[in-house]
């Protein structure tokens, strides 16, 4: 390979973007510069792997801080960002307030360069700068909104320099619904890579190995559950593979050469078609409650050609152990589950059979058939699964269930406690704790029920602050703001006049 990047032509100059709206030029002339500019392909793909909903999009963060997280915790891996700079500082800030140990590449551009074709150039003597085989195994390239709407051709970018693997991808807030689909993006592309690998010769051997069938588990997860499920699969003679995404790049083999993947998270469609492409077969829900974990440990065993006789014997002993967990961990309540982690139909069925009352959960997560089971389970339970669901649905949820509890993102938590309803964040405190098998049947019975038994002190604080404004009037002021609505209704015709103005210049 060569020292240094040699200079290209450029014929894949990027298509001009109007860089005065940035990401904020709308979904729909983003979108069309980007198909404009070559990306129709990645597009239409994005669009049938990660379908929107009838409201077009969930309310979430930039669905690049989900691949960015992937990229940042796999040893000997490096990212580099192409985005605009606001951007870029918003990702990294997030991503080390959330525990990031390692710097993060970015590539600057101007109109200029990004017209030209001049981005590309530098993002590849970036890489050329940066694969360094001492330090890395692999480098991660990331476009963020304006260069994917410019179409700068990372595919053109080499993929191995100096034993280094270069994996470039697009992650376009208009093309990916949700944060936890870009992990998804990322580890997708890493699986096509290593099974192409796999393909051309042999590949580097995993730390640990086992001469048992392994289960390879697809979502992040709290890191007791794979431990958990690798103690239910032993009876079976079984053993938990890696989980995907993964840590580091060797257990991307080891996950591929499994004799079954779990969809623990069902929203992982990239990652299952590679595979799939390599001719794994796909189970999904997870080992959660007493009948999830035995209608998942008989998919399994099924799936593997295990003895029925081997997987009554588990089944039996993990619904007397849950069982008993359930009966030891009682929840009563009326509680509405909503989230964007991809586990919120799991979680809900686990305080289901806890003894709570569930109306309604809601994910951000697009409706696959690998939560089939999970939903199917729900709705004969009476629950209203709703994918896609987006926050005014879940807002309208608390308050038409008025809940005991409510489970949800910042906004629906804040909601909830403005309306005296005790409230537990999805991210923060559900899913930091087990979930499958016995340990996790007891593991959410006392942050559940000590937030229920608060209820009393949500009534002291709304009794106390009684009076002093919210809206237009929260805060501390000398004399009470009065309305003017007539105000806002002059200032509602001025704004109309002047948007009726400008589309008629534009037309």
């Amino acid at each position: 390979m060569a020292d240094g990047p040699a200079p290209i032509a450029n014929d894949h100059a990027a298509e001009p973007v109007s860089l005065d709206g940035g990401c904020h030029g709308g979904k729909a002339e983003l979108t069309a510069a980007a198909s404009k500019a070559g990306k129709s392909e990645v597009l239409a793909r994005y669009a049938k792997d990660y379908p929107v909903g009838p409201h077009d999009q969930p309310q979430s963060m930039c669905p690049a801080f989900g691949s960015l997280r992937v990229g940042l915790r796999m040893r000997r891996t490096a990212t580099i960002l192409s985005g605009s700079a606001c951007c870029v500082y918003g990702l990294t800030f997030t991503s080390h307030f959330y525990g990031a140990r390692r710097s993060v590449g970015y590539v600057p551009f101007n109109s200029e360069s990004l017209v030209t074709g001049k981005l590309f150039e530098d993002i590849r003597e970036a890489v050329f700068q940066m694969a360094d085989p001492e330090l890395y195994n692999s480098i991660v390239v990331t476009n963020l909104c304006v260069p994917t709407a410019s179409g700068v051709p990372l595919q053109l970018l080499p993929k191995e320099i100096n034993g280094v693997r270069i994996v470039g991808i697009d992650v376009p807030g208009f093309g990916i619904p949700t944060h936890a689909e870009a992990k998804d993006v990322l580890a997708g592309a890493m699986l096509n890579y290593a099974r192409k690998e796999v393909e051309a010769g042999p590949v580097a051997a995993p730390r640990e190995r086992t001469d048992k069938p392994t289960v390879t588990l697809l979502g992040e997860m709290f890191p007791a559950d794979p431990m958990i499920i690798g103690r239910m699969l032993e009876p079976m003679g079984l053993a938990a593979g890696p989980v995907v995404p993964t840590r580091e790049w060797r257990e991307l083999y080891s996950a591929l050469d499994c004799a079954v993947v779990a969809a623990i998270h069902p929203f992982y469609t990239a990652s299952v078609r590679e595979f799939e492409a390599a001719g794994r077969k796909v189970v999904g829900s997870a080992p959660v409650g007493r009948d999830g974990t035995a209608a998942w440990l008989q998919a399994i065993g099924e799936a593997c050609d295990v003895p029925q006789a081997r997987i009554d014997g588990i089944k039996n002993a993990m619904i007397g152990a849950i069982g008993g967990a359930l009966a030891g961990s009682p929840i009563k309540g009326r509680i509405v589950v909503s989230g964007y982690e991809g586990s919120e139909l799991l979680v809900a069925r686990l305080l289901i059979e806890s003894g709570a009352e569930v109306e309604y959960v809601g994910t951000a997560c697009p409706q696959t058939k690998w939560s089939d089971p999970d939903r199917e389970w729900l709705e004969s339970k009476g629950v209203t699964v709703n994918y896609r669901a987006s926050l005014e649905q879940d807002l309208s949820a608390v308050d038409a269930i008025k809940p005991d509890l409510a489970i949800g993102t910042t906004p629906v938590v804040q909601h909830a406690k403005s309306l005296s309803i005790p409230a537990l964040y999805f991210t923060n405190l559900i899913s930091a704790r087990p979930l499958m098998g016995p340990a996790g049947a007891g593991s959410l019975a006392q942050v559940i029920n000590a937030a229920i038994g608060n209820k009393a002190r949500f009534d002291r604080m709304t009794s106390f602050f009684e009076g002093v404004g919210k809206g237009d009037t929260a805060g501390i002021w000398s004399e009470t703001p009065v309305a003017r609505p007539e105000f806002k209704a002059r200032y509602a015709k001025l704004q109309a006049a002047a948007a009726k103005a400008e589309e008629h210049v534009g037309t």
